[in-house]
C-alpha cells in the first residue's frame, strides 16, 4: 500500500531521490550517477553545487538572510547595476520567480499607459503555446486551456494569436492595446524560437501603435542561447523584460527589466515583495554574473552547442523512425520525436540520462552551461542508445 502523502497531489513526480550533485551530474540515494540535461528546467544554469555559487551562498549566510524592502539593500543596487549596464534596461524590480517577474511585466505595460491618460490600454497580445507562469494573469497570458480550467473566469485582458502569425498580430492590435508578450523561444511550448526576422517586425510593430514590447526570457535567458538574451540574435531590445530561472542558478531568484520610460509609472506603492531582492538571493545572482559575463563564457556555450546540435542532427539521420526534428537555438534544443515523448524521456532515464517533456511532443534538453563537449557526447550516446532500445522494442511488436 503505497503511504499517504501530505503534499498537494499536483505533480507526476518520477521515482527518483536525488542527495547530491556535482557538475552536470546527480546522484542518488543509492549512489547511482544520473547526466542531467534538465538543469531543473533549465534553472542550474552553471550546474550543481558550483563553488562560486556556493561560497557566495554560504558567505552571506554568515551575514544576514532577509531585510525586506523597508531598507536599501546593497546587493540589489549592484546585481541591478550589473544588469543594465549589460542590458536595454535602466530599471530593475526583483522577484522570487519567473511568473513574479512576468505579473512585474504585466502590470509595468498597463501602469504605463495609465500614467499616460490611456486607462483604457491594457490588453496584451500573446501567441498560442506560450507558457507564462502559473499566477491566474500568467496562466491567463498563456492561454492554454489544461492551465485555465476549473480556475474561474480567465483573467481579462489577453488576447491570443495563432503562433508565428505577424498578420494576426497586426489584426489584434486596437485603441486598448498596451503590450505585445511573447518567448523569443517557447520552452514549455515545444522549443519553438520566433524567426529573427518576426522579432524585428514586432519592434517595428509596437513603435509605429505606441505599444510596449515584453520578452519573456525566463527560460531562454542568462546564456543559454549563446547570447546574455536571446533577443540579441534579433538585434533588438524590448521595452520590458522577464527573468528568472538560470539568474539564480538554482536559488529562487526573477527580475522584471524595463526602460526607464517603461517604468516610469511605477510609483512609490504601486508594487512590491516582501522577499523579492533579499540578500541571500542578490549573493547568488551575483556570483552567477560572475561566471556568465566572464570573457569566454559565451563563446564556450556556443562552442559546446555546436557539438551537440550536430551530434543531434545526426541522430535524427539515422534514427528517423524516432526523431522527427531538432529545435532551438545555443544550450536550449529540443527533440520532437516520432514516438510519444514519454516513451522517449523513458528511454533516456533506463540510460541514466536525464530530459524535460515538453508541447508538440518534444522532449526538453537543457543542459548546465558550464557543460563540457565530452560531456554533451556522453549525452549523445546515451540518447542514441535510448533510440537504439525504442527501435528494437519497436521493431519487436511489429
Amino acid at each position: 500500500m503505497a503511504a499517504v502523502t501530505p503534499l498537494y497531489q499536483t505533480y507526476n513526480r518520477a521515482p527518483m531521490r536525488f542527495e547530491r550533485g556535482e557538475g552536470v551530474w546527480l546522484f542518488t540515494e543509492e549512489g547511482e550517477r544520473y547526466l542531467d540535461f534538465a538543469a531543473g528546467v533549465a534553472v542550474n544554469s552553471l550546474g550543481h553545487a558550483h563553488p562560486h555559487l556556493v561560497e557566495a551562498l554560504k558567505d552571506q549566510a554568515d551575514k544576514v538572510w532577509h531585510l525586506s524592502n523597508l531598507y536599501d539593500v546593497p546587493g540589489q543596487e549592484e546585481l541591478g547595476r550589473r544588469l543594465t549596464e549589460a542590458t536595454f534596461a535602466d530599471r530593475v524590480f526583483f522577484t522570487n520567480s519567473g511568473a513574479e517577474a512576468l505579473e512585474c511585466a504585466i502590470k509595468t505595460s498597463r501602469r504605463y499607459h495609465f500614467a499616460k491618460g490611456h486607462p483604457e490600454r491594457f490588453h496584451i497580445i500573446t501567441m498560442e503555446g506560450a507558457f507564462h507562469g502559473r499566477t491566474l494573469a500568467t496562466i491567463a497570458a498563456g492561454g492554454q486551456e489544461k492551465y485555465l480550467e476549473g480556475f474561474g473566469p480567465k483573467a481579462p485582458g489577453f488576447d491570443q494569436v495563432p503562433f508565428g502569425d505577424l498578420d494576426a498580430v497586426k489584426a489584434a492590435i486596437s485603441e486598448a492595446t498596451a503590450a505585445i508578450l511573447v518567448e523569443p523561444v517557447q520552452g514549455e511550448g515545444g522549443i519553438r524560437p520566433i524567426p529573427v526576422e518576426m522579432l524585428r517586425a514586432l519592434r517595428a510593430l509596437c513603435d509605429e501603435n505606441g505599444v510596449l514590447l515584453i520578452l519573456d526570457e525566463v527560460q531562454s535567458g542568462v546564456g543559454r542561447t549563446g547570447k546574455f538574451f536571446a533577443h540579441e540574435w534579433a538585434g533588438i531590445a524590448p521595452d520590458i523584460m522577464a527573468v528568472a530561472k538560470g539568474i539564480g542558478g538554482g536559488f529562487p531568484l526573477g527580475a522584471c527589466l524595463a526602460t526607464a520610460e517603461a517604468a516610469e509609472g511605477m510609483k512609490p506603492g504601486t508594487h512590491g515583495s516582501t522577499y523579492g531582492g533579499n540578500p541571500l538571493a542578490m549573493a547568488v545572482g551575483n556570483a552567477v554574473l560572475d561566471v556568465v559575463l566572464a570573457e569566454g563564457f559565451l563563446d564556450h556555450v556556443r562552442d559546446v552547442a555546436l557539438v551537440f546540435r550536430q551530434g543531434l542532427a545526426s541522430l535524427k539521420d539515422r534514427y528517423p523512425d524516432i526523431i522527427e526534428d531538432i529545435r532551438g537555438e545555443g544550450l536550449m534544443l529540443g527533440i520532437k520525436a516520432k514516438v510519444a515523448n514519454t516513451d522517449l524521456l523513458m528511454a533516456m532515464r533506463a540510460e541514466h540520462l536525464l530530459g524535460v517533456p515538453a508541447g508538440d511532443n518534444v522532449i526538453r534538453l537543457l543542459p548546465p552551461l558550464t557543460v563540457t563537449a565530452e560531456e554533451a557526447r556522453e549525452g549523445l550516446a546515451r540518447i542514441e542508445r535510448a533510440a537504439e532500445h525504442l527501435r528494437a522494442a519497436a521493431q519487436k511488436s511489429a
